[in-house]
């Protein structure tokens, strides 16, 4: 399948990756200036693209050309909102005319969402080839963009509307049907009031009133798919409910047409097929509503307007309006207006829809604010240092609408089926017919067409394909409102299946800001003394432990004395004059060599560093003082959340940079049994895979530079989003709070959604597996009742419902699911 006519010549710029001399640019002008059709061929150095125009407008044989010269077009994505699916062959039918375009490498269309990512070399695809592709194959394409998503959203509320309206009124105008036709049957002395041609013309009446009015959408869009010889759902029930009315009508206005016997009327199942499958639709609306609900609240945390201050005044305008470096004045009780930084003011903000963290956080002066979260007690001026996409809020949504939009390896079975699923009813339900025609008993032709219907109308597979992105976009957005980013929903996939789980030490089991943990003075030494005189020589080291011990002096208000003689000694410590007093600060080797004995202090020394701890000595006018230590604390809650990951079954390892003892120390009292320590970057990944070899699958938790090529490396990369820029963007779950109770949330919502697509997918195939025989009437032959057409539409719409009321069940999981 092409995007335009062979004749027509297109003009093509492509980029190109790899040109770095003039002899690149003439081995690719060679490469394309020798495709048929190719004219005005020309290759920019400067710039790294290609131009040419190419008749029959091909771009996938130029891409081509340019690969086997030696060089790369990059790859673009380009999402499009597709209306008019409804089942799980519209998805598939989609994707392919999609993937047929010249240039697609990889085409996905999500059912849920209604929107198609589109994977192609750069420049070689073009919107308007995609939505001509989308429209051939009988869908209407769209934008994605925030404009057209409020369109499409009004547009979903409005159809929502009428889909209740119809609903009502095929209830309405189906009930006195239901009332002739089926009343008779259990009322003695109806059949005798309702009976004669008058009743079948009544009957006639409202069934027609009912399919050219509230169901002439299923005909509108089932009868044009039928005839281009790709049937959906809606074709499905157009056959079903008009074969039904048909039928019907020539029993009530042209008798003698059919074999003696025969001549029965259906117009309860024409009706109530439509009705039953419209109370289907309605619900899934609804249902399809709040599995975006996520997003929703997310996008509606932005405040429309702002309190700008211009020029000493509040002004109040657009949130859209506000440009980088303007100031913004949030009150209490106010979401905050913009990613920012304080600048006057102090307050407690509550961050946990962005977060997950339910304690507001304390903002001063300095301190960063994300648009969108809640201030609850001051008033706080802020330099807004972030708008529009590039806001943290902003990069949230779009990393949850990725997700909800992607397809888990799991899903490439269900489409492997649906590329067949309605052709294979359509035959199944022509042979039930034939069947029943040959070998049913007399009035061979109703049972025929009795079961033929029902078959039909049982096996619309609605519910394959809403059985996966369903649970996906209700998963992922718990799972945002939560704290957890899943990158894409591949990794829901992944992380359920991993069987051990990697950590990084500092800054993901450890706070990554050392502290000062123990002061212990020696007889006749001041506790505070002996820290300020320390802490004023370390006060000229940039050594990480040296500004832990001056934050802790600062913390308890002490004054610093004037430094003289300072002097490093490297691997040993420093020494100096602080005032009129011979202060040196160092290991256990250093007081050796300055020739203090240790005393007692020894013994605490090693538990202190038998504990993960970095213990030194101060030293004053020769006399041992005080021995003091430093540790990088454990973060809060890290030892529970390693517990549970245990008791889960998973493996738990650390990897770490730092030297073995210390790693041994925060090891023990995390319970963690498996250390890789002293690592450098590169050995992070020989970690992964030797963790991989001896276990399965691995998912990696970090935060630093460092841990990028170990993150990349294993199956599910987990950062911690409070680390570095390059760690977030290597991973493919984000841990916005930096807590690691959001990994057990993260392992739980993955295992729960992947359970719950198990359920949803085990409903929907042996639904169909099950119910198709039933339909076709095969448990007549052992005195089973034949299934109506009437309870099969309602079986049909109620396994859809089911499906995504399966789905909803995911807003309730959290972190204790297992």
């Amino acid at each position: 399948m092409t995007s335009s006519a062979p004749s027509v010549s297109r003009r093509l710029d492509l980029p190109v990756d790899g040109l770095s001399c003039a002899s690149c640019v003439g081995r690719v002008e060679r490469a394309l200036a020798a495709l048929p059709g190719a004219s005005e061929v020309a290759v920019n150095l400067a710039t790294g693209r290609a131009s040419l125009r190419l008749d029959g407008a091909d771009a996938g044989v130029a891409v081509a050309a340019i690969t086997r010269a030696g060089y790369a077009v990059p790859e673009a994505t380009t999402a499009l909102a597709i209306g008019g699916l409804s089942c799980a062959s519209c998805v598939g039918r989609a994707e392919r005319a999609l993937a047929g375009v010249p240039g697609v490498i990889a085409a996905s269309v999500n059912l849920a969402t209604g929107q198609a990512t589109v994977r192609h070399s750069e420049g070689a695809v073009t919107v308007e080839g995609l939505t001509e592709a989308v429209r051939r194959v009988g869908y209407e394409p769209g934008s994605v963009s925030a404009a057209a998503a409020s369109e499409r959203d009004g547009r979903r509320a409005e159809e929502s509307a009428t889909l209740q309206r119809d609903l009502v009124a095929a209830s309405l105008l189906s009930a006195p049907i239901v009332v002739i036709d089926m009343g008779s049957h259990v009322v003695p002395g109806l059949a005798s009031i309702v009976g004669g041609a008058g009743s079948a013309w009544v009957q006639a009446a409202l069934a027609t009133l009912v399919l050219a009015g509230p169901g002439r959408r299923f005909f509108a869009q089932g009868i044009p798919a039928l005839l281009r010889g790709r049937p959906d759902m809606n074709a499905l029930v157009a056959l079903g409910a008009g074969a039904a009315y048909l039928y019907s009508l020539v029993s009530t206005f042209a008798p003698d047409w059919l074999p003696p016997g025969t001549a029965h009327l259906y117009f309860e199942a024409a009706v109530l097929i439509v009705t039953l499958i419209l109370l289907g639709r309605t619900l899934e609306a609804r249902a399809k509503g709040r599995t975006g609900a996520a997003i929703a609240r997310l996008v509606g945390l932005a405040p429309a307007t702002a309190r700008l201050i211009r020029d000493g005044v509040e002004v109040s305008v657009a949130q859209a309006d506000l440009r980088l470096g303007d100031v913004v004045r949030v009150r209490p009780g106010e979401r905050v207006a913009a990613d920012g930084t304080v600048v006057a003011g102090t307050t407690y903000v509550d961050e946990s829809m962005v977060t997950g963290e339910p304690v507001p956080v304390a903002k001063g002066v300095g301190a960063p604010v994300i648009g969108g979260t809640l201030n609850t007690t001051g008033s706080v001026d802020l330099t807004v240092g972030a708008v529009g996409a590039d806001t943290a809020l902003a990069r949230i949504v779009a990393l949850v609408e990725a997700a909800q939009g992607s397809k888990l390896p799991i899903q490439a079975l269900v489409d492997r089926i649906t590329a067949w699923f309605v052709p294979a009813v359509m035959a199944a339900s022509a042979l039930t017919f034939l069947a029943w025609l040959v070998l049913g008993p007399s009035p061979a032709l109703g049972f025929a067409l009795v079961n033929a219907i029902a078959v039909l109308i049982i096996a619309c597979p609605c519910a394959m394909g809403l059985a996966t992105p369903t649970s996906i976009m209700v998963g992922t957005g718990r799972a945002a409102e939560s704290g957890v980013l899943f990158r894409n929903g591949t990794a829901l996939q992944a992380l359920r299946e991993a069987r051990v789980v990697a950590l990084d030490k500092t800054g993901t089991l450890t706070e990554g800001r050392p502290g000062l943990t123990d002061l212990l003075p020696a007889p006749g030494f001041s506790a505070d003394a002996v820290l300020a005189l320390a802490a004023a020589l370390e006060s000229r080291s940039e050594h990480p432990i040296a500004r832990a011990i001056v934050a802790a002096t600062e913390a308890r208000g002490l004054v610093l004395g004037a430094v003289t003689g300072f002097e490093a000694i490297p691997g040993y410590g420093i020494a100096g004059r602080v005032g009129e007093r011979a202060v040196a600060v160092g290991a256990a080797r250093y007081m050796e060599r300055l020739g203090i004995p240790a005393g007692d202090l020894a013994t605490q020394a090693a538990s202190l560093g038998a504990q993960g701890r970095s213990p030194l000595y101060v030293a004053v006018d020769g006399r041992l003082a005080a021995l003091v230590a430093v540790a990088d604390p454990i973060k809060s809650g890290a030892a529970e959340a390693v517990a549970a990951l245990k008791a889960r079954g998973l493996t738990v390892a650390m990897v770490t940079g730092d030297a073995r003892g210390t790693a041994e120390g925060v090891a023990r009292a995390l319970g963690i049994q498996t250390i890789f320590a002293e690592v450098l970057p590169g050995g992070k990944v020989e970690a992964v895979r030797e963790l991989r070899a001896r276990h399965g699958a691995v998912a990696f938790v970090g935060d630093g530079i460092n841990d990028a090529p170990a993150l990349a490396e294993a199956e599910v990369g987990i950062a911690i989003g409070t680390g570095t820029d390059i760690a977030v963007e290597s991973a493919d779950v984000v841990l916005m709070s930096g807590a690691l109770e959001g990994l057990v949330t993260a392992l739980g919502l993955s295992r729960a959604v992947m359970r719950n697509i198990r359920q949803n997918l085990f409903w929907a195939f042996a639904y169909n597996v099950a119910l198709i025989p039933v339909a076709a009437g095969a448990l007549y032959a052992f005195g089973c009742p034949l299934l109506s057409p009437v309870l099969a539409a309602g079986a049909m719409a109620l396994s859809s419902v089911f499906v995504l009321a399966n789905a909803l069940r995911l807003r309730r999981a959290g972190g204790d699911v297992s």
